[in-house]
């Protein structure tokens, strides 16, 4: 099925991601990456965004259209690779975007970033959330030795996955969308760094477990 999901704000705005939706893809819901960007606010522009496993990208291109220096996409499947890579070119940001056609549990293990603060978002498969846990905690760790001061990195994931109660995750915060949750951690922050904005508030009090119906099972869901 083909379906079109639309930038929310910045340069982008309005402009629209035309995807199939497959049974292994679950674009970010609208909702949840209005949430995200609201949390991040000025956050986001001059710095590096990386888009770990990304599906369709849209959470990638969003940044770009709000300010993004950089963008990173690691995405392992190849016809989603694929897609990125069209879109990167219909955009016309080839300069500020870099595709990586691997692993994201190998790629984060090796990445070497900026000395600057970045911003780090992952989708995993909800299946990794607890059918690879252990890997994906391997990977947050390693990104969050590596990456500088005031870096943040986001996991969405599922309301109820076994990650969340990880001991590892406990300075995390937690905000929850239906059954979509965001992890956050900024380095060097203490608890609590991340304000509550008024469109949050929103997104939380609209979000429910009906805005997901349709979902399938690949760390992003479609939004169209």
């Amino acid at each position: 099925m083909r379906t079109s999901i639309r930038i929310v704000a910045g340069s982008f705005r309005g402009r629209k991601v035309v995807c199939d939706v497959r049974p292994d893809l679950r674009p970010t819901p609208q909702m949840v990456r209005e949430a995200f960007f609201s949390i991040l606010g000025n956050a986001v522009p001059g710095r590096v965004f990386a888009d770990l496993f990304s599906g369709t990208g849209v959470v990638g291109l969003e940044a770009l259209s709000r300010g993004a220096t950089q963008t990173l996409f690691v995405e392992r499947d190849f016809r989603q690779a694929q897609d990125i890579e069209k879109h990167i070119k219909s955009f016309e940001v080839g300069r500020k975007a870099k595709l990586f056609r691997t692993d994201v549990y190998r790629w984060a293990s090796a990445w070497m970033p900026t000395k600057e603060p970045v911003n780090v978002f992952l989708s995993p498969p909800f299946a990794d959330l607890d059918g690879r846990s252990q890997d994906l905690l391997d990977a947050l760790a390693a990104l969050q030795e590596r990456v500088a001061e005031d870096s943040v990195i986001v996991l969405q994931g599922e309301r109820g996955a076994a990650i969340e109660k990880a001991p590892e995750m406990a300075g995390w915060e937690c905000r929850k969308y239906g059954r979509n949750t965001l992890m956050l951690w900024q380095k060097g922050a203490e608890a609590g760094a991340f304000t509550e904005s008024a469109e949050d508030e929103t997104a939380k009090s609209e979000g429910s477990d009906a805005d997901d119906e349709n979902g399938a099972v690949h760390g992003h869901e479609p939004d169209a």
